[in-house]
Formats: structure tokens, sequence, C-alpha cells
């Protein structure tokens, strides 16, 4: 065994760890996660997904609409199909996987979603304090610079950790309800710092756009779907391990897709209306300065209170999800220890990001958007075996031993994670030798990868009983 078997509590404090909910417990309906899945992409930093398409792709704002619509709401009807793998099973999405790869096989997966969560959760927080920093000097006429100002800035990354472990360590409950009403007080923010920023808007330069070509369309669709909805599929299920028995497939799609689709198509849209006047934006390191910039100076303090608060409802789920992933991976310790850790480590990396490092966060963002490789992949192998698996053995997905239903040949079911680890190569091709491409530039190399993994499996009796 590889967990505790702490049980469900009505308390507001989650003692469940990785163990499937069982039937009766299960009391969730979809628009619970419609709320989760809102406030986790609320984010105004989602304009710069829209600069792209107008700045790089060459795309109309008419066409970044389309683009954005197809690929944020396209991409997060695969986390919410992915999801019902957590209504059907109670548990974890990396939980559950230990039934597809094994319950050694299923270790790689593990390792990579965590290694992932951590690193996006370093990126949530660095910005985040960078952000808070911002808003301290403007009120206290302080320097925004972080190495200026060692313990404020100490401060400003406890500040958001604490708001974080508050949320997602207290668990499912408080978490689902959070969600939801932050997403009526940072929308409301947004929706007030969006109207400025309406206001500058070059529409001469809007209506003069000329149109792209199709091909350009669909490497934007691309790109917003890997921006997007692909690096969420695997924690999908984690948040919907509660929802009841009875509720719909298609109501879990429609959950995902419309609670992330509506702020993120709005937010970029917006960001492709900007960009129509101002390409920079696109290509800004610090996305959270540029989009300040264009703002008057009065409306840098609600801006900045609805970037930080975004960063942080997305984090909440995030840190959730690793916590969970934590304890698949065999760290034998409580849910809420378990999210603790997860903070630390990214409370000790955005110290270094901030305090030490020059010029390396760049490059971190490279490496951990390398991993949204595997973890497509991953998708891949996973969202073929629900084709054919309706239940779970919940007594095998907490026996990682050699009795457990789930050790198949010495822990590994050999097709799922051969056909992982063949995409992973294929994949990586399109970042290393394929990189000229028109697949690689056209950013459908997770495309290709999903392809391979799902087809490999597919054909090697995945799908079948």
């Amino acid at each position: 065994m590889t967990t505790t078997t702490d049980t469900a509590a009505p308390a507001a404090l989650e003692t469940r760890g990785i163990e499937p909910v069982p039937a009766d417990e299960r009391h969730g309906h979809p628009a619970q996660l419609f709320w989760v899945w809102c406030a986790a992409n609320i984010s105004i930093l989602g304009l710069p997904l829209g600069a792209t398409l107008v700045a790089v792709y060459g795309l109309t704002v008419w066409q970044a609409v389309i683009v954005a619509a197809i690929g944020s709401v396209g991409s997060f009807a695969i986390v919410g199909a992915i999801s019902i793998a957590g209504r059907r099973g109670g548990a974890p999405g990396l939980t559950l996987s230990r039934a597809v790869f094994g319950a050694r096989g299923n270790l790689g997966p593990t390792a990579v979603s965590l290694v992932s969560r951590l690193g996006w959760e370093t990126v949530n927080t660095t910005t985040a304090a960078f952000a808070l920093l911002s808003l301290l000097a403007i009120v206290f006429g302080t320097s925004s610079t972080a190495k200026e100002h060692p313990v404020l800035t100490v401060v400003c990354i406890a500040v958001f950790e604490l708001l974080t472990v508050l949320v997602a360590g207290l668990g499912h409950a408080v978490l689902v309800a959070v969600q939801r009403w932050a997403t009526w007080i940072f929308g409301a923010l947004n929706i007030v710092v969006g109207g400025f920023l309406v206001a500058t808007i070059d529409w001469s330069a809007v209506a003069a756009a000329t149109p792209a070509p199709v091909g350009a369309m669909i490497a934007g669709v691309g790109v917003i779907a890997a921006g997007t909805g692909i690096g969420w599929a695997n924690a999908s299920a984690d948040i919907a391990r509660y929802q009841a028995p009875a509720v719909r497939a298609g109501a879990l799609v429609l959950s995902a897709a419309a609670g992330a689709g509506i702020p993120l198509v709005l937010l970029i849209s917006l960001g492709s209306m900007l960009a129509a006047g101002d390409p920079t934006l696109a290509a800004a390191g610090d996305p959270v300065a540029a989009i300040r910039a264009m703002l008057p100076p009065w409306m840098a303090v609600p801006y900045l209170l609805a970037a930080f608060g975004g960063l942080l409802l997305s984090n909440h789920l995030s840190v959730y999800s690793a916590g969970l992933t934590t304890l698949t991976l065999g760290i034998r310790v409580r849910r809420v220890y378990a999210v603790v850790v997860d903070v630390v480590v990214t409370f000790v990396g955005a110290l270094l990001f901030m305090l030490v490092a020059d010029g390396f966060y760049g490059p971190f963002i490279a490496f951990v958007s390398l991993l949204a490789v595997p973890i497509t992949a991953w998708v891949g192998v996973f969202a073929v075996d629900m084709l054919h698996r309706r239940t779970y053995d919940p007594v095998a997905l907490m026996d990682t031993s050699r009795t457990s239903a789930y050790w198949y040949r010495g822990g590994i079911e050999p097709r799922a994670v051969g056909s992982w680890a063949v995409a992973i190569i294929v994949g990586y091709l399109f970042v290393g030798p394929l990189s000229n491409t028109w697949v690689a530039t056209s950013g459908l190399g997770w495309v290709v990868t999903f392809i391979v993994a799902a087809g490999g499996y597919a054909a090697m009796g995945g799908a079948r009983r």
C-alpha cells in the first residue's frame, strides 16, 4: 500500500487521500466544475496568447476569435472527457492511471505530472510575487525590484503560498466554494481592467488587417489548445471524483468546455485586439508589466489585484492536484501534508528565481513546457482505455504489490507503457530534428504525439475488453 486510508469527513478539511470515494459519498454536480474551471482560467494573463495569434501568426481579430473558441473550448472538452474517469472510479486521475499502466508502469506518468505541476506552480508563484511587489511599490513608494528588497520579496512569496495552501490544503469542499465566489470577485476586476484596455485598441489597425491563410489558423488552434486545456487534462479527474454517479458524461464535458472556454475566448480575443495595434505584447518577457504599461497609472492597482487573484485561483487547483499526485507517487503522508510539501518546493523555487538566478526564468518555462509531450502521450493512452473501461477496482488501485489486479507483467502494462514511450520519442522529434517542419512550426507536435499514443495503444488492443 502506498498511501494513508483516511476516510472522508463532512468537515471543511478533506481528510481523504487518493483512495476511491464510495458512491454514496459522491454528491457533486457539473455546475461546481463549471466554476472551478472558470476560476482557474480567469487570469488576465491570457491576453498574451491572443497577442501571439496576431503578432506571430498574422491572424485578423475575427480569425483569432474563431481560433480562440476552437482551441480553448475544444481542448477543455478533452479535459471534461478525461474527468469522466473520475466520476466512474471516484479517484484522482493518476491513481486511476494505475489500472492502465500498471502499479509500477504508472510511476513514469505520475512523476512527469508532478514535476510539471510543481514547475508551473513555481512560475505562478514567481509571477504573482512580482505583481504583489509592484502593487506595494505603488502604495508605499518602494522599489519593485526583488533583489533590492529581499525581506519584502520573501513576504510576497509567503503571502501567495499561504493563500494557496489555505484553500488547497483544506481540500475539495473549500476549493469548490472558494473558486465559485472568487470567480465573481476577480471576474469583475478583470471586466473593469478589460474595459480600460479596450479604450487603448487601435481600431483602424484592427479593420485594416489582412486575413491569414487557413494554415495559419490551424496552427493557431494548436497553440491555443496546447497553452490552455491540454496541460490540465491529467488533473481533471482529481476534482471530478466527487461527482454523483448519475451525472451524465456530456454534462461533465460541457462544464469544463464552457467554464474555461468563456473566460479564455474573451481574454484571448481582447489580447488579439490589443496586438493589432501593438504587437510587442506577444514578445513581452514580463506580460504583467507589459499590460500594466497600457493602462493609466491609477488603474494599476485593480489590474495588479486582478493579475494576482487570477494566478492564485489557478494555483489552488494545481496545488490540490499536485498533492494527490504526490500521494500516488508513493509518498506516505496525509493529503494536507502532501500539499504543504509541494508548496514548500515552489516557495524555494520562487526564492531562487527572484533573489538568486539571473535570466533563468525564460529557460525554465521552456523546460516545463517540454513536459507537455509526455503528458499528451498519457492523455492519448488513457483516453483510449476509457473507451471500454467503465469501472475500476478500488482495492487494486490502492494495492501496488504483486497481489494487485493491476500488477500485469512485473507491475507494468506493456502495451500502455510502450505506446506512451514511443509517442514521447516521436513528440520530441518535433522539438529537435523535425523542429523546422510545418507540424512543428505550427505548434501541432502535441497532436501527433496524441495520435501516436492513442493509435498505438488501440492497435495493440487497448480499446478492447
